[in-house]
């Protein structure tokens, strides 16, 4: 038996028990389980995971890991996938993005 304790994909569950396994879960979403605040902690110690993982190993797929974390983030704080990508593209249009690898050394 393996211990986890950690915020999991939804249809995590669903494929360990496809594989013959059984697991033990609970919904931290809902208001008896967790709170907000408890919940927003485990979003972010799994943002944190997705991050080191995508560090260790630089591809796509840890990348959209982090991705789907923010996507989480953003509707815990009551707000849309939409509304980030809305305010990721008014804050690119506004003060640009990281593509041209700007580094600002000084400011006299």
């Amino acid at each position: 038996m393996k211990v986890y304790n950690k915020l999991v994909r939804d249809k995590i569950p669903a494929i360990i028990e496809a594989d013959g396994k059984i697991c033990e879960v609970e919904i931290a979403s809902k208001e008896e389980i967790a709170s907000k605040e408890e919940m927003t902690k485990l979003l972010e110690d799994k943002l944190k995971e997705e991050v080191n993982e995508y560090l260790e190993d630089k591809n796509l797929e840890e990348l959209a890991d982090v991705m789907e974390m923010l996507f989480g983030l953003a509707y815990n704080l009551g707000y849309s996938e939409e509304d980030l990508i809305k305010k990721r593209k008014n804050k690119l249009e506004e003060r640009g993005g990281f593509k041209d690898g700007v580094v600002l050394r000084v400011v006299k």
